[in-house]
């Protein structure tokens, strides 16, 4: 009896050291870091057809940009990426691109709102701004913390004892983090002498 309940206490210590629980941990973090940033671009999403609405009423000269920020939120808020598919850098490439126009069609549209000083006034474009503002250092923050939980979950599942369980027992595979697209650090151009 004895000898059964030690190789079981052995068992189990060994189980435990094999990722069963710390696999699925990470996992979990980084699907529910994943879903703040999703939700933080959805806030952003949501704000644009106010701050579209309010630039259109002062900028009526500006309807190219308008309709390339409508188009680029209709693009961005149709891909779609769910927790499971954080394993496919294709998927979440493609998120991330979707996401990076609607940032570079939102650039020109308040880089255009500089021309307009009367619009800049108004207390209603002042809220939707600090509002996007706001919206912009959550998704800064939501990717970061995306980022780490992701960075924790494939250092889990590729370092000893964890991997074994991460490979026996649930097939993981490294899970993508969110990256910057090239040029992500350079301000959109406006050239107000064309008519752009």
């Amino acid at each position: 009896m004895k000898l059964r309940l030690a190789a079981a206490f052995v068992a189990a210590a060994l189980l435990s050291a094999c990722g069963l629980n710390s696999v699925p941990t990470a996992e979990e973090n980084a699907k529910a870091k994943w879903a703040d940033v999703q939700a933080t671009y959805q806030r952003r999403a949501d704000l644009i057809p106010n701050l579209v609405a309010t630039v259109k009423g002062a900028a009526k000269s500006e309807q190219q940009i308008l309709t390339q920020v409508t188009e680029a939120r209709a693009r961005a808020t149709s891909v779609q990426v769910s927790a499971d598919d954080l394993t496919d850098p294709a998927k979440v490439q493609q998120f991330q691109a979707a996401q990076g126009a609607l940032s570079s069609s939102l650039g020109r549209l308040l880089a255009t709102v500089e021309a307009y000083p009367e619009l800049k006034s108004q207390a209603n474009f002042t809220n939707l701004m600090s509002q996007l503002e706001g919206t912009e250092n959550r998704i800064t923050i939501a990717i970061r913390d995306y980022n780490s939980a992701v960075q924790s979950y494939n250092t889990t599942i590729r370092t000893f004892p964890d991997a074994i369980g991460a490979k026996v027992f649930y097939g993981a595979k490294p899970m993508t983090p969110f990256q910057a697209k090239a040029g992500a650090d350079t301000a959109p151009t406006v050239d107000f002498g064309n008519g752009n």
